[in-house]
């Protein structure tokens, strides 16, 4: 019976222990650095950090734009921008909400496009995280279309131009 308790209170000693371990902080996105340039336009990111966005590759390899139209012309046109690269090696991809200027998943975003908010390119896919905000955005600024990331097709890139 005593053998039973210790093992019991040493069992919830060790749960204790391992729950008051501090947890690993999630990853940060990845920030441009003052020389890295959009490999779309040639344009320094860090310069606009409130449109940067970035893909990352499965080997860590990072590029980062000056905004989601850029961005999309990549993810769109990966053998014309990186000729050694493909989609499928396309580990993270990472846009900014536009109120909260948080680095969220661009696959899961959505997208206001056609507003009179501008970018550093011009006209611009806007990004939000949350429905409720592209909606209000896209009445506030006249905008003409609502897409999800699969949504924006070169086409429509091309009419941001």
């Amino acid at each position: 019976m005593k053998r039973r308790r210790l093992l019991a209170e040493l069992l919830a000693l060790s749960v204790c222990i391992l729950l008051s371990l501090p947890c690993p902080a999630p990853a940060a996105s990845p920030q441009p650095g003052t020389r890295d340039k959009c490999p779309v336009c040639g344009m320094f990111v860090a310069k606009y950090p409130e449109w940067s966005t970035s893909l990352t590759f499965k080997d860590g390899t990072t590029e980062f734009f000056d905004g989601a139209k850029d961005l999309f012309r990549f993810y769109q046109g990966v053998a014309r921008y990186a000729p050694r690269r493909t989609p499928a090696e396309i580990r993270d991809i990472r846009v900014k909400d536009y109120y909260t200027l948080a680095a969220i998943d661009a696959r899961s975003a959505w997208y206001v496009i056609g507003s009179d908010v501008m970018g550093p390119m011009g006209r611009e896919a806007v990004a939000f995280a949350r429905e409720a905000d592209a909606r209000s955005f896209f009445k506030d600024h006249h905008g003409s279309k609502i897409l999800r990331f699969s949504e924006v097709t070169p086409t429509i890139v091309k009419g941001l131009e």
